[in-house]
């Protein structure tokens, strides 16, 4: 049998170097794919709205920036119960690693709530305030509208597979992404395109377009909920519930929750705030530049989405290891998860460099699109090895309860460089001068995150979880 290497580190036994290596490896694995089916769902999305026309795909990239702050925002609500339930289990505490996941179920899904209900209230509005032309209002507000009345059964979904991986579980959220995955095939089938038939086969059809590709996500999301739910609740052998365990709210706990909590918000509000900003500097360059971002977006996170999950597997691996005290190791296992996401990141730019005008060519058939999402997507994948020690980092500092600086040195990387930058170069290079800007910010804010993890300030400065 192959030993269970978080349970050596729990116990305080020692692991050589190689051992080492290969718990990240074990844990970070199902972690990627996890990520990885997401973005081929991401994929299929852009790729089904694609071929109903560059404005449709527009539609979607105007809206996407603030589907991530609402999205992040609400997940940032329940961080601080993710890091204190992992070091629980670090510590040996697993009855009070399950009272915090019943904490996170309450809090969390209140707030998404009233996240979701904010949303849908400025769905309307919200493409006007972007700067959209008239054209693609209609659309942007219906998707968005979709996604904020989902929103508590996405977060539902997150809180349970955030649980599942605190535990040590990174297999089965992993696989029932993947499930997702294929249901947002279907039922993207089924709603984005009128009845039809192929080959003297009558194919059912709900012809929604942009808010049936919003629909068949959420429909997804809503089976996948209930299978991760079942796999938490009824399943895990540390997490499931036992009988005679009654919700002990402590306000303690949310203390601690909300001093991890509120720079992680914090954090996902300047990073997708700043978004919301690209994208009102993207607009105005018109339905072709906005198409090519988008679609140049997706296309990156091919390379991107592997490093976060990565970065969930070292907030797993850093929070059990902190729980148990073992601080020397937790640096060590620190670099090993960076210098990974590293690694997987560079290569996955080196074959993105290449990949590009296939993988932009796939999602839509318009040359011009293509030509401008190539052009700049090539200019980007040079920054993805310190994207990658941003991201992973960030999840070595998370599990340690430092959320802090981290919080603060990408507020200063994102509105003090990359804005001002794309600000200024997109008036004279277009869409290329915005996506500049992020390369050189991606590679500034890397070098920040690499430094503070070389120092031992980050264990210091971490919340204490009692």
């Amino acid at each position: 049998m192959k030993r269970d290497y978080l349970a050596s580190v729990r116990s305080g036994e020692e692991l050589s170097v190689a051992e080492q290596v290969s718990l990240v490896a074990r844990l970070s694995t199902p972690a990627i794919l996890a990520q990885l089916s997401s973005i081929v769902m991401q994929y299929i999305d852009a790729a089904m709205v694609g071929s109903l026309g560059a404005p449709a795909a527009a539609s979607i990239g105007l809206v996407a920036s603030s589907t991530w702050l609402f999205g992040g925002v609400s997940y940032a609500a329940t961080a601080g119960y993710t890091v204190m339930a992992a070091q629980q289990i670090g510590a040996g505490n697993e009855k009070e690693a399950r009272n915090l996941m019943k904490e996170a179920f309450l809090f969390g899904t209140a707030l998404a709530v009233l996240i979701g209900l904010f949303g849908a209230a400025i769905s309307g509005a919200l493409p006007r305030w972007l700067g959209a032309e008239e054209a693609l209002r209609r659309d942007a507000g219906s998707y968005f509208l979709v996604f904020a009345l989902f929103l508590p059964v996405v977060r539902l979904n997150g809180i349970a597979a955030a649980m599942l991986q605190s535990s040590g579980n990174m297999r089965t959220p992993g696989a029932l992404h993947v499930l997702m995955c294929a249901l947002d095939v279907v039922f993207n089938a089924l709603l984005i395109y009128p009845a039809r038939h192929w080959r003297g086969v009558f194919i059912p059809g709900a012809g929604l377009g942009v808010t049936g590709a919003a629909l068949g996500t959420a429909l997804a999301e809503t089976v996948t909920t209930g299978l991760m739910l079942f796999a938490l609740l009824a399943r895990s052998p540390a997490m499931r519930l036992r009988r005679g365990e009654r919700l002990r709210f402590s306000l303690a706990h949310l203390r601690q929750n909300v001093r991890i909590a509120v720079p992680v918000a914090a954090q996902e509000m300047v990073l997708s705030g700043a978004q919301v900003v690209s994208t009102g500097i993207v607009a105005p360059l018109g339905t072709v530049a906005i198409a090519a971002n988008s679609f140049a977006v997706t296309a990156e996170s091919l390379c991107y989405m592997p490093g976060y999950g990565i970065g969930s597997a070292a907030s797993v691996i850093i929070g059990q290891s902190t729980g148990a005290g073992r601080r020397e190791l937790t640096r060590r296992l620190g670099w090993i998860v960076t210098l990974l996401g590293m690694a997987v990141m560079g290569a996955g730019g080196l074959v993105m460099y290449f990949a590009a005008p296939y993988v932009i060519g796939a999602l839509s058939p318009d040359k011009a699109v293509v030509a401008l999402g190539t052009a700049v997507l090539r200019l980007e994948v040079f920054a993805e090895p310190f994207y990658a020690a941003n991201i992973v980092a960030e999840g070595v500092f998370r599990g340690a309860g430092d959320t802090l600086v981290p919080s603060l040195l990408d507020f200063g990387s994102m509105w003090l460089v990359r804005l001002p930058m794309a600000a200024v170069l997109s008036r004279s290079m277009g869409l290329r001068g915005v996506w500049i800007a992020m390369c050189v910010e991606l590679c500034v804010r890397g070098g920040l995150f690499l430094l503070r993890l070389a120092g031992k300030k980050w264990q210091k400065d971490a919340v204490a979880v009692g």
